[in-house]
């Protein structure tokens, strides 16, 4: 508890003595001590005691809260459970100066709160677990993206990178073009390759084998040399 509600409850007690059931007065009373005990620097067995003392006393004259219809449902509030947890804690750990149990309403507000807000309000229990599974599924998926480094640049920066090597990939198609580097992968057929500008007819053994399963050429960009091949050989079938 920081200690601007410590110095508020010391105003607290007595401006409601008097005015509310002694019960309720010694059961403030019992907690505040409870929070400056823990908060020691350091710990011996006595000050343990005197926190299992207060803390014994607070769960004691609570009751009255339950009598007067405040909590008639009884109490399941898990900072007041944790309170039971610090005297073994401060025997395994020592002293927990310095802690604040204000740490766990960040989990709080994105577990509760904001589904909360994200709802109609009405029945809202079922909207807030869906909406908690599917924001676990998204984080999910984001580490999984960004394990794959999908995540990686923008779209502006993936848009310009696949202009680039589109562009490279027609300025090699054309230097390969131009050069005459585009070959077949089965060079000891090339003297039968009737279509070979001014060769001689084809023979009776080739042209027996004119139903044979079209030869595979080698590429680098499958779809326009493709186009390139079936231009100069249009009675051939092309299989990338």
């Amino acid at each position: 508890m920081p200690n601007k509600q410590l110095i508020q409850f010391k105003v607290y007690l007595p401006a409601i003595e008097g005015h509310v059931p002694d019960d309720i007065v010694r059961t403030f009373r019992a907690f505040l001590e409870f929070c400056y005990l823990v908060r020691r620097d350091i710990h011996t067995e006595d000050s343990v005691a005197q926190v299992q003392d207060a803390l014994g006393r607070f769960h004691h004259y609570r009751v009255i809260f339950e009598s007067t219809g405040v909590r008639p449902d009884g109490f399941s509030l898990p900072r007041q459970h944790s309170l039971t947890h610090y005297p073994k804690l401060i025997r395994m750990f020592g002293a927990p100066n310095g802690l604040c149990s204000s740490m766990t309403e960040a989990k709080h507000i994105k577990a509760v709160k904001e589904p909360w807000r994200r709802s109609s309000r009405y029945e809202p229990l079922e909207q807030m677990l869906l909406t908690n599974q599917r924001m676990d599924k998204l984080s999910a998926a984001r580490v999984d993206f960004t394990s794959r480094g999908m995540l990686d640049g923008t779209v502006v920066s993936s848009a310009l990178q696949s202009y680039s090597t589109s562009q490279l990939s027609f300025k090699n198609l054309a230097e390969a073009f131009s050069t005459g580097d585009l070959h077949r992968d089965d060079e000891t057929h090339a003297q039968d390759d009737p279509f070979d500008g001014e060769s001689a007819a084809p023979s009776s053994s080739t042209a027996s084998h004119v139903d044979e399963p079209p030869e595979t050429w080698s590429v680098n960009d499958p779809l326009a040399v493709a186009g390139v091949v079936l231009a100069k050989t249009p009675r051939m079938s092309v299989h990338i």
